[in-house]
């Protein structure tokens, strides 16, 4: 456990807490896990005010029960998604739910390995891109942007890299005909287990399956590939970035009512040039192994459309929810009125007395009223005066205001301002402390 404060002078610290061994992970276990770990450091429970997690998909029931108990015993511990977490990594990890989209990723990433195994690997697949370029500008298809300087080498795909799924998802659709190639010289030229994998590996990914979990998850991913680099960024803009949360999830929701039969015509058009067989959507699904007999009955367009497409999507959905629900989105944009950037240009009154309103235990009614005072002056003096002038964060601002003792001055206005800096995560696994130390 990460434990996330601001001290008397205004520093953000972030401090190791420990390690707390649990028994099973049960929501209700992992609450047990952290009473002790307070209860071991003399902390306390009604001093939070933020909590966060790494986002494991694989432990998200548990941690949304998590994340209920402690907002039942302490109201004000919102959920904060947690910046430094790699957003595509989550959605990734969801869609692994899937056990057909489990086995698409562990394919991708052997085709990724076998083909950029060795050098002469490499560059058989160099030597093919240049032919297939050649004969592009012979025939004048050639894709606008793409020439002698482009990417020439598959993208690996890592489980703690920023992006890579994504990269990896467009480099194989990019070089499909060379990768077809490379593996069929590594069949032709090496009779020993590396051909038997590559053989295993072309009867796989030559089929409509494997294409259509390509495709799919090409467009989810590159969806929220612009939201996941937004969140990323040390600099982000948070009211641009809940903007582009919104879209991502207005996108998702279209293509989850409309889109299938467009991503069916995508693939089908490449599978055709690819020389795969296209199956009939309304033709009985059989699964590849199973008898006809014994297989349920059920047609291609439910098994794409619905166990993979509306499944994976919905998946998708969820998850973009459980890190940014309705509270949670509307507290971060509330909160990035306090940024002192650029002459506090994104400032606002009422997104930061509406602020106010989501801690009723620190704000009373003559609370908010005094503070709606105060932020008038505050505004007025913090732009007027060159000690503000060059600030870029809300961690400096906190630690500017307690230099020049506006803390004191400003005292309403400052309890926000170290409630939100606590609460900004960028670590992994945190607990938000709101009080000073």
């Amino acid at each position: 456990m990460v434990l996330r404060y601001v001290d008397d002078n205004g520093h953000v610290i972030e401090r190791f807490v420990g390690i707390q061994h649990v028994t099973d992970t049960t929501s209700s276990s992992l609450k047990d896990a952290i009473d002790t770990l307070f209860s071991r450091n003399g902390l306390s429970i009604s001093k939070l005010r933020g909590q966060g997690y790494d986002g494991a998909s694989n432990m998200r029931g548990e941690l949304n029960g998590l994340k209920t108990k402690i907002l039942r015993e302490q109201p004000c511990a919102y959920y904060v998604h947690c910046f430094a977490h790699q957003l595509q990594l989550a959605l990734v990890a969801v869609a692994k739910n899937n056990i057909d989209i489990a086995s698409f990723f562990a394919t991708a990433n052997s085709v990724v390995n076998h083909v950029g195994a060795s050098c002469k690997r490499r560059d058989s697949l160099r030597g093919q891109l240049q032919e297939e370029l050649v004969i592009a500008f012979e025939n004048d298809c050639l894709i606008t942007g793409r020439g002698l300087n482009q990417e020439t080498s598959l993208k690996r795909a890592g489980d703690t890299r920023w992006n890579s799924h994504y990269g990896t998802l467009i480099s194989i659709i990019s070089m499909f005909s060379s990768v077809v190639h490379v593996l069929q010289m590594v069949m032709d030229d090496n009779p020993n287990d590396s051909a038997a994998e590559a053989n295993k590996l072309m009867r796989v990914i030559l089929t409509f399956e494997f294409v259509f979990h390509l495709f799919l998850m090409k467009v989810i991913l590159g969806l929220t590939n612009d939201l996941s680099q937004a969140l990323q960024r040390k600099d982000q803009e948070i009211v641009n970035a809940m903007a582009l949360v919104k879209s991502c999830k207005e996108k998702l929701y279209w293509m989850r009512n409309n889109g299938f039969d467009a991503l069916v015509d995508e693939v089908s058009s490449f599978c055709e040039k690819h020389h795969i067989e296209v199956p009939n959507m309304e033709e009985a699904f059989i699964l590849p192994g199973r008898s006809r007999r014994y297989a349920p009955i059920k047609t291609n367009r439910h098994h794409y459309r619905v166990e993979l497409f509306i499944y994976v999507i919905d998946e998708q959905i969820t998850e973009l929810e459980d890190h940014f629900n309705e509270v949670n989105t509307e507290l971060l944009i509330c909160m990035a009125c306090l940024s002192p950037k650029d002459s506090f240009v994104a400032f606002d009154k009422s997104k930061l007395l509406r602020l106010a309103q989501f801690y009723p235990q620190d704000f009373s009614d003559e609370d908010r009223l005094a503070l709606e005072d105060q932020l008038e002056i505050y505004i007025h003096y913090v732009c007027s005066s060159s000690d503000f002038s060059q600030l870029e964060g809300i961690g400096d601002l906190a630690k500017k205001m307690v230099e020049t003792r506006m803390h004191q001055v400003f005292n309403y206005v400052y309890y926000i301002v170290f409630s939100f800096t606590s609460c900004n995560c960028f670590s992994g696994e945190s607990i938000f402390c709101h009080e000073y130390c």
